[in-house]
């Protein structure tokens, strides 16, 4: 790519450019003279510089061990920070350690009954001395973050005092006073609806030897259909890659030329080992629009949300090509992308990367982070009196896997819960909230709040027959496999494979034979439907839950979950059971 020549020097415009403006965001103004060989532009200088990127996707406060992968142990807070310690220490160039969203959210309980602060306080471990929580945005500050739609599931309040500091109602926890995250987390897509003001610093800018490297952050604009709608009141979320590209536009008039994007949305790839391969398949699903969107300007896209794997060279709609990458989700695996920058140009000559597996069993994970283990220990002796609380017996594995007519038979034990709690006709379960399988053996409280751990309301409400049959054909969108399958009690309905799906939901008509509690469905009957509070304000995009009559407040689901399971005659099993069909 042509790049205008600069003079030698030209770095220190662009340092103090970054400074009156980074200053507005809280970071120190103190931005040069670290290195002390970099104080002068005289002197013979290397021509490239060489930096490292580790990344992590979707940690959901993992910061447990119990997450296997072919049958071996992998993860967690020590196994994952030997891993990244073991990188950066072999790596002769400047290191950064970055996340991609949903950090928090969904998470272990040992983390999660602590409001996520643990886990915070794990990644915290992992920065050098210029990060703390007065100076977060400090540009040699190696760590960066940003936002994941889990990172809002409690509303955007308590997401900022999380990572601004301040003790909860129900703190303090393992530090008082609470001091928030040690560094910047980033976002340019989400604003203040009456003022476009971003809620976040959409960018930060760190200093490797003097040159600048931009990390910007962005969340999946759909976040708002997948969250309580009552926790980002007010706020708005904008179209990734416009929001993205004014930054970089903004970048480049101060003469930065390397450009990374956190972004928190994702896609698919079959997975290999070692380094890009450009000959690689095609990586598909909803980021690969936004990368080719981008100004070529990007130099790599960390992505999550999906967790999956990528590592593919991306063609933008201008001409250029973006690395993107993704390493599956709860510390099972780290990215490690390498750039070589050119001294002069400040830009990227070359890039790489790979996704490395954080395996217990094996290499760094044999020796575990001592620092991040005492963490973790401190985190389960504040909650094993709650989490080991004897629940029940589980006869077998009961799996959140579905079938291919969509229907899990961890998914049929909770519908069956609530609608037990709530006493209705039926209940409606969404898939996205069932976060674990429940093995065999003992039933702890523990385990079953991993399964279910958003704490959210139920609700009881009316439903037409019509409603209903409309909420089932809203299930199906038109990019498969990406059907949202609510897991049912009280009624069974086969459905049509084959059958169009249309954008407009309306239009859809897959569903039919509907039985509820034996008996056809009656379109212009009233029936009672227990929801939890997520989708009864139409979370997921499930509108048709937010027009239901006559709601009431039932308990928090996951004692609803408890007092189930403890009602069950001992031990017990669910399976699938043909509650979901399909036409044949």
């Amino acid at each position: 790519m042509k790049r205008t020549r600069r003079n030698p020097c030209w770095h220190r415009v662009v340092v103090a450019v970054i400074a009156l403006c980074m200053t507005a965001w809280g970071a120190t103004p103190a931005l040069a003279g670290r290195h002390g060989a970099e104080k002068k532009c005289a002197g013979k200088l290397e021509k490239t510089v060489a930096v490292q990127i580790l990344s992590i996707n979707d940690f959901h406060g993992q910061i447990t061990e119990g997450r296997y992968v072919s049958g071996r142990p992998v993860g967690s807070a020590p196994v994952l920070a030997a891993y990244l310690k073991a990188a950066e220490a072999a790596f002769d160039g400047e290191t950064f350690i970055v996340h991609a969203g949903d950090l928090v959210g969904a998470s272990v309980p040992e983390s999660a009954l602590l409001q996520d602060e643990p886990t915070i306080q794990f990644f915290n471990q992992l920065g050098n001395r210029f990060c703390t929580p007065r100076h977060r945005m400090n540009p040699q500050c190696n760590l960066v973050g940003t936002v994941g739609n889990h990172e809002f599931d409690e509303g955007y309040a308590e997401m900022l005092r999380l990572f601004y500091g301040g003790n909860h109602a129900d703190g303090p926890f393992l530090q008082d006073p609470w001091q928030g995250a040690a560094f910047s987390h980033v976002c340019t897509n989400v604003v203040f609806e009456d003022t476009d003001r971003p809620l976040l610093p959409p960018f930060v800018v760190k200093l490797v030897k003097n040159i600048p490297v931009a990390f910007i952050g962005a969340v999946l604009e759909d976040t708002a259909s997948i969250v309580t709608a009552s926790g980002i009141a007010g706020l708005t979320f904008l179209d990734e890659a416009e929001a993205i590209n004014r930054q970089v536009r903004r970048l480049k008039w101060w003469g930065v030329e390397t450009i990374v994007v956190l972004l928190h949305q994702g896609g698919s790839q079959t997975s290999y080992d070692g380094s890009t391969d450009p000959d690689s398949d095609a990586v598909s699903g909803e980021v690969v629009d936004i990368v080719k969107a981008l100004d070529s300007e990007v130099d790599v896209v960390i992505s999550g949300h999906s967790h999956g794997f990528s590592n593919a060279l991306i063609d933008t709609d201008d001409g250029g090509r973006i690395l993107l990458t993704q390493a599956w989700s709860k510390g099972t695996a780290y990215g490690d992308t390498e750039l070589v920058i050119d001294r002069k140009s400040g830009d990227v000559v070359e890039k790489f990367a790979q996704v490395v597996t954080t395996w217990a069993d094996a290499g760094p994970g044999l020796e575990p982070d001592a620092e991040a283990a005492a963490l973790v220990e401190q985190a389960e002796n504040a909650t094993a009196e709650l989490t080991g609380q004897y629940i029940g017996e589980a006869a077998t594995t009961i799996s959140s896997t579905q079938s291919e007519a969509g229907e899990a038979a961890m998914g049929n034990l909770i519908a069956d819960a609530q609608k037990s709690a709530m006493g209705t006709d039926v209940a409606f379960m969404n898939p996205g909230g069932i976060r674990a399988d429940l093995d065999a053996g003992e039933v702890t409280w523990g385990e079953l709040y991993t399964v279910q751990p958003f704490n959210n309301y139920l609700i009881k409400m009316e439903l037409t027959g019509q409603q209903i049959r409309d909420l089932l054909n809203q299930q199906f969108t038109p990019y498969q496999p990406y059907d949202r399958m609510l897991q049912i009690a009280g009624l069974t309905y086969t459905w049509d494979p084959n059958g169009t799906r249309h954008e407009n939901w309306e239009a859809n008509d897959l569903v039919s034979n509907v039985i509820v509690n034996g008996t056809p469905l009656e379109l212009s009957a009233t029936y009672t439907v227990t929801v939890n509070s997520f989708l009864a304000e139409g979370g997921d995009n499930f509108t048709v839950l937010a027009e239901g009559a006559n709601p009431e407040v039932g308990p928090i689901d996951l004692d609803a979950l408890i007092q189930f399971v403890q009602a069950l005659d001992q031990p017990f099993s669910y399976a699938i059971e043909g509650r979901i069909g399909t036409v044949e």
